[in-house]
């Protein structure tokens, strides 16, 4: 059977990603992987998730093995309008942080339609974005706010020329994927003050917030516009991915096209799941959780750029951030991560090239590099033998840099 006649036009569309595909080919026991997002071992409370359910069959029994609605069981909605102190009709439940990106880009965009994004930008919101045919457009960040600001009316100024309407603005402004860095309050402004003289939305993606290991919080750019910003969240790196459970907060008029969308997709996320999830918040285990977290993480954060500054050759840089998994690195220009991935990999060392961020393909020489999965004495092993890896082909290449870190 021809079944390539059967595919629709959108799965030419569809981009595999990197980092499942290299699940696919190892077994991440055996190597050094900086590759995923995947959170450590460690920070999964068991006896927590473990007296959760159990409080939760004695509780509610059947029901909570029952379908339930579609906007996610008011228990839970419940407990995160406390949590983050929004209006109960503010929040949605999601199957995941990656169904609100997925479900925010099918209600809002047509093919051809823009999404603005920083370059680079998290890989699966590129697959997301990618899939309905989205033109997306990447904006290089500066630190300088007039800069900054000038990038983006640019950006929009050259859609609009072209005839294309700019739906929405995808950001994850904490510690963010892949780079570690956070967005200044000042830029969130800005940010906002665009949506609303350009009549777009903004995406804010949160999943690491809660996660910061020095410095202060920064207010959420939804905070600043609750009516123009579409706030998603996730219980997968402070509680447990496998729960597959997300939240978006947002103007209920956006709330219920997606409403409608996610009945289509599955009905409702996973009712056990919430239920757990539910009494794991309200029972105050999910803020100790969270603490034991970033305890583990920030010893994590400090030591890989302390090994990183021991190991890497000069002219090697890295980001440095205040919390979140990942750091990004540079190498000089002229190294190709993604050439070079197959040759780190048969040495048993595995990352995630930085040119899959970037939705124009730049930044061949960059790579994410994630501190939550291993423990210390592996990440110290894992980049003594990436750095001799990096430094073989700087060597080799003739790119050996002798500027200082």
């Amino acid at each position: 059977m021809d079944y390539d006649s059967l595919f629709s036009a959108d799965t030419a569309s569809f981009m595999r990603s990197p980092v499942r595909e290299i699940f696919k080919r190892v077994d991440l026991s055996k190597i050094y992987s900086f590759a995923g997002g995947y959170p450590s071992p460690d920070a999964f409370d068991l006896e927590g998730v473990k007296q959760s359910a159990l409080q939760v069959i004695d509780r509610y029994g059947s029901k909570a093995l029952q379908y339930n609605a579609t906007q996610g069981i008011p228990e839970l909605r419940q407990a995160l309008s406390e949590r983050y102190g929004v209006p109960l009709e503010r929040v949605q439940v999601t199957t995941s942080s990656q169904q609100g990106i997925d479900v925010c880009t099918r209600v809002m965009v047509d093919p051809g339609d823009v999404v603005l994004t920083s370059n680079p930008s998290y890989l699966g919101a590129l697959q997301s974005f990618r899939s309905y045919r989205a033109h997306i457009v990447g904006v290089p960040h500066s630190d300088d706010d007039g800069e900054f600001r000038a990038r983006y009316e640019q950006a929009i100024d050259q859609c609009k020329r072209q005839g294309r309407k700019v739906k929405f603005l995808y950001m994850i402004p904490d510690f963010q994927n892949p780079s570690g860095e956070t967005l200044p309050l000042s830029q969130r402004r800005l940010l906002v003050e665009l949506a609303r003289e350009h009549g777009f939305v903004i995406v804010e993606d949160s999943p690491y917030r809660e996660l910061r290991y020095r410095g202060h919080d920064v207010p959420t750019i939804y905070s600043l516009d609750p009516d123009c910003v579409l706030h998603l969240g996730s219980f997968s790196k402070i509680l447990a991915p496998g729960l597959r459970l997300g939240w978006i907060l947002g103007n209920p008029q956006l709330l219920d096209q997606i409403y409608v969308c996610k009945q289509s997709l599955d009905l409702c996320a996973p009712v056990l799941d919430q239920y757990i999830a539910t009494q794991f918040v309200t029972s105050g285990r999910l803020d100790a959780n969270i603490e034991k977290i970033k305890g583990l993480y920030s010893r994590r954060c400090q030591g890989m750029q302390e090994l990183l500054a021991r190991y890497m050759p000069q002219g090697v840089t890295w980001t440095r951030p205040d919390g979140g998994l990942f750091l990004f690195l540079t190498m000089p220009q002229g190294f190709d991560a993604v050439k070079f991935y197959d040759r780190a990999l048969d040495n048993g060392v595995a990352y995630v090239a930085g040119s899959f961020f970037h939705p124009d393909g730049s930044g061949l020489n960059t790579m994410r590099l994630n501190f939550s999965f291993m423990n210390l004495e592996r990440i110290d092993k894992g980049l003594q033998l990436l750095a001799r890896l990096i430094g073989e082909e700087l060597d080799a290449l003739g790119l050996r840099c002798d500027a200082g870190q």
